[in-house]
């Protein structure tokens, strides 16, 4: 594309050129310039078309793993393959820009969008974020960073503030987004919310630190209707409106006329939307598909894989090959894709066909017996049998309870009300788990379940969560073993709700405070030693790996992690290692620890790696309400390298002074 000079554009069109053309595409000024066309997409395409009776219908896609199931493979790699793999999808379907990924961090257990999300952690969802963004960009694509920010609940989100210290939005909710920022996306956007009174499509201090404190240098766009006064926005520095509004523009056009906004603010913004139809053009000029849809659909499957989480294995995992089987449960024989996906715009129409666990295994040689037992959340009389469940759960050597949420529980513009599975499902579990001791309860959601009911009368239990199209087959290669379980969670599953303390903050119709401050997820949890069911960074392998040899050197202005993992078992498998910082003695509040690395490594059985890790300052440093800027406080702190948070191996100190490292 030749780039367009602003300057030979009229007021009118670079006016127009702040908003959408419609629902998908920005404003090509009659064919003066291009288009951009836009599509939802964190775990598949979500592309709209309008058919024969002009009825707008959905394309059916490659289903991939939610968002939350990529972060539990703790493999930047495979986000890599993913983002490769959507931005070919994207090519296919004439897309140019995906609206993702989200990086919002999880702080409310209950949150509808939690299974678009990466984790609790801002470095965890920072780092898996980035590496999304450079698969689908290294490939042609653009993407869109979302929410920015603040987003953590659907509750009345068009209207309500959340109600944020500086140091928090500079340590947890900003932080995923500044890592992010580290791959150059094309564009950010905003969310719906208020943060600290001032809408986010106006959030000019927040835009600030994109554009002056991350590099960001592409183009903000607004979350679909999220704008409501089009000048304060534009004002701001949002450059788009999505979709087109006519009384958006009209607003624009006539403050524009009446002085209200300069024609230097709206060249700034105008600019901005060039640069970012100009940037994908240019992108994906001489780009071809990296692979084709069989080759996706592996991807998609291998991502699913390694972020199957196995929770508990009192040894009846993996199955011995020879085993009959009773699979109980709607999850295990879904008949809608929704089931075992999350609702709204990240809720793809599935290719492939619906999965059929019972039969997956049934061609693995097991003699397998099925029964559907519940719905959702009811029993119908006519289609489902869960006397039949008991019946073969005690003929069977294995009893497998397939359980979950889905796109009813789960969804865009509505949040959780509860992390308990439906009343029918508990039953299930617990009832078909008194026939039969070797009971594995799997588990289809897209965030934190409450098991404190029966997680003590089963033997095994797995979190696959939304594991997309490939998912069944990747749980049936861990069932027996072809896969080595490597999955570990990015978020803590507490033993109650009510000990999060966002469950409990100050909440109206509209402000939610967030008074927990730094304490979200396994900050709190372990900075107040409080119990919980599985922790963050918690996953078993049917490996077991020891940790030594901690070593620490400094060397311009890094400090440098090594140690060795080995893997005492007689299984080949792969580890994810966690490296946390904690301040000794510190003179302003601290977490206990906070992760600031970490490494997914495959070890043969009787072999080990040498892991090494680089923190720099920004991993010992807070940010200093008192000065506005990060500071590193001089003290001891301690390097704490685990296979969970609450699981530390090895530990060493140094100590740091005037911002040098001392071993």
């Amino acid at each position: 594309m030749a780039k367009q000079d602003k300057t030979v554009l009229t007021a009118e069109e670079k006016l127009r050129l702040l908003s959408g053309k419609d629902l998908w595409h920005t404003d090509d000024l009659d064919g003066k310039i291009p288009y951009i066309t836009m599509s939802d997409g964190p775990v598949g395409l979500r592309t709209e078309r309008t058919d024969e009776n002009g009825n707008r219908i959905t394309i059916p896609a490659v289903a991939y793993p939610s968002v939350q199931v990529l972060a539990n493979t703790w493999n930047p790699e495979i986000a890599v393959k993913t983002g490769e793999c959507l931005a070919d999808d994207c090519r296919d379907r004439g897309v140019e820009l995906l609206l993702a990924p989200g990086v919002n961090i999880k702080r409310h257990p209950l949150n509808g969008r939690n299974f678009e999300y990466f984790s609790e952690d801002p470095y965890l969802a920072g780092i898996m974020g980035k590496a999304y963004i450079e698969g689908v960009q290294g490939n042609g694509i653009g993407v869109c960073l979302k929410h920015f920010c603040c987003n953590n609940l659907e509750y009345n989100r068009l209207r309500q503030t959340s109600e944020v210290d500086e140091r928090t939005l500079r340590e947890i909710y900003y932080r995923p987004f500044e890592i992010a920022c580290e791959a150059k996306p094309v564009s950010v956007m905003c969310s719906y919310n208020r943060v600290n009174g001032e809408y986010a499509a106006e959030y000019q201090k927040g835009f600030d630190f994109l554009r002056d404190e991350c590099g960001f240098d592409g183009a903000v766009i607004s979350d679909w209707g999220a704008v409501r006064d089009r000048t304060a926005s534009a004002k701001a520095g949002l450059d788009i409106e999505m979709p087109y509004s006519e009384a958006g523009r009209k607003k624009l056009m006539d403050d524009f006329a009446a002085g209200k906004i300069t024609e230097a603010e709206v060249d700034a913004c105008a600019s901005r939307v060039l640069a970012l139809v100009e940037r994908l053009k240019e992108m994906g000029k001489g780009k071809k598909n990296k692979r084709t849809e069989e080759e996706r659909s592996a991807i998609a499957r291998e991502a699913a894989a390694e972020g199957i989480v196995l929770l508990k294995n009192e040894g009846v995992l993996p199955l011995k090959g020879h085993e009959k089987l009773a699979v109980c449960g709607l999850y295990a024989k879904p008949d809608n894709a929704g089931y075992v996906s999350g609702g709204g715009s990240a809720q793809v129409v599935w290719k492939a066909p619906l999965p059929d666990l019972p039969a997956v295994l049934a061609s693995r040689g097991f003699a397998v017996d099925y029964e559907r037992a519940f719905a959702v959340s009811t029993i119908y009389a006519f289609t489902q049998d869960p006397r039949q469940a008991l019946l073969n759960a005690a003929k069977a050597d294995v009893n497998i309870v397939c359980v979950g949420t889905g796109s009813g529980t789960e969804f865009e513009e509505g949040d959780r009300l509860t992390m308990r599975l439906s009343d029918v499902q508990e039953r299930a579990i617990m009832e078909t788990a008194a026939r039969n001791p070797n009971t594995v309860v799997v588990i289809f959601a897209g965030a934190a379940v409450d098991m404190s009911l029966w997680e003590d009368s089963v033997a095994a239990i797995i979190y696959a969560g939304f594991p997309g199209e490939g998912g069944f087959e990747a749980l049936a290669d861990v069932l027996t073993g072809k896969v080595n379980p490597s999955g570990k969670l990015s978020e803590t599953f507490p033993c109650d709700p009510e000990d999060i303390p966002a469950v409990g903050a100050p909440r109206t119709a509209g402000v939610t405070r967030y008074q927990e401050g730094l304490d979200v997820g396994y900050r709190y949890f372990d900075t107040y030693d409080v119990p919980v069911l599985y922790p963050f960074g918690f996953g078993l392998s049917y490996s077991e790996f020891e940790y030594g040899d901690l070593k620490l050197t400094a060397e311009k202005g890094k400090l440098f992690v090594e140690y060795l993992v080995e893997n005492t078992s007689v299984r080949d498998g792969k580890e994810v290692s966690e490296v946390y910082v904690r301040e000794c003695a510190p003179l302003v509040h601290r977490p206990s620890k906070e992760l600031k690395a970490f490494s997914k490594d495959m070890v043969k059985a009787g072999k080990c790696v040498k892991v090494r890790a680089e923190l720099d300052f920004r991993a010992f440093a807070h940010w200093n309400e008192a000065r506005s800027k990060w500071d590193i406080t001089d003290g001891v702190y301690e390097i704490l390298v685990g296979a969970s948070c609450e699981d530390i191996r090895l530990k060493a100190t140094l100590e740091i002074v005037d911002g040098e490292f001392r071993l």
